[in-house]
């Protein structure tokens, strides 16, 4: 099987116009988002906002539309998969917005670190209430009418790596996708990715610091399934050429 190949969300710029960029470099999935989807990370984001962080400006009232638009105009012009990264404190919203036909998968967003949403329990907090995260991807899962990522932080403190993958998997997800991000090195940590794909069968998005084919390899070799790229992409095109990976 041939490793999908997924652009990222990243700080803001992954909408429609940005992702059509960069399906030319050989992209299979693209990533909406992310977005706050219910009235309490909207909230949250407004308080994000006065920081300076544009990307978190989205109203309570039009989340829906926005995101259904960015999803058709995709889907108009592209062929590939949509997933759509998203941050809310309970599932319903994440399961409303699956039902866009457009929207192939949904990603429950387990890996934001900003402190007003983590704060609500939201984003990469997930990851140290366990329970409730298991029961958050199982009641998504359950009720989703797309597809179902979760994405993580690795080395959280005080978070413990493998027992994260072993919940997403058995609540049912289709996805796990590791920001593998080691803390005062700028490179991915391969070893967690190994030991996560020794301990599941669900398929492994493998993210942080790629930005060339060797980087990508090696976190195919490492045992993920896929990778995805963010901050390479950043500028709207990649130097290499995803096809031969």
């Amino acid at each position: 099987m041939d490793p999908i190949k997924v652009l990222a969300p990243m700080a803001g710029i992954t909408d429609a116009n940005f992702c059509l960029k960069l399906v030319p470099f050989g992209f299979e999935m693209v990533t909406l988002g992310g977005y706050n989807i219910d009235k309490t990370t909207i909230s949250a984001g407004e308080e994000i906002l006065q920081r300076g962080r544009p990307e978190f400006e989205i109203r309570e009232e039009t989340y829906f539309e926005v995101i259904k638009r960015e999803a058709i105009q995709l889907k108009e012009k592209w062929g590939g998969f949509v997933s759509v990264n998203l941050r809310s404190i309970t599932p319903d919203p994440i399961i409303e917005i699956s039902k866009i036909k457009e929207i192939d998968v949904v990603e429950i967003n387990a890996h934001c670190r900003q402190k007003e949403l983590t704060d609500l329990g939201c984003g990469q907090a997930m990851l140290q209430n366990p329970e409730f995260l298991e029961n958050f991807i199982k009641e998504v899962v359950k009720k989703s009418s797309a597809k179902v990522s979760v994405k993580f932080r690795a080395n959280v403190n005080d978070v413990n790596d493998l027992e994260i993958a072993s919940i997403i998997e058995s609540s049912g997800s289709d996805f796990i996708h590791v920001d593998a991000m080691k803390p005062g090195f700028n490179h991915a940590d391969l070893d967690i990715v190994s030991k996560i794909s020794q301990e599941v069968e669900t398929f492994i998005i493998g993210n942080n610091s790629i930005f060339d084919v060797e980087s990508a390899r090696k976190m195919l070799n490492a045992g993920a399934n896929g990778i995805s790229i963010a901050r390479a992409a950043m500028g709207g095109q990649i130097g290499f050429d995803l096809s031969i990976i």
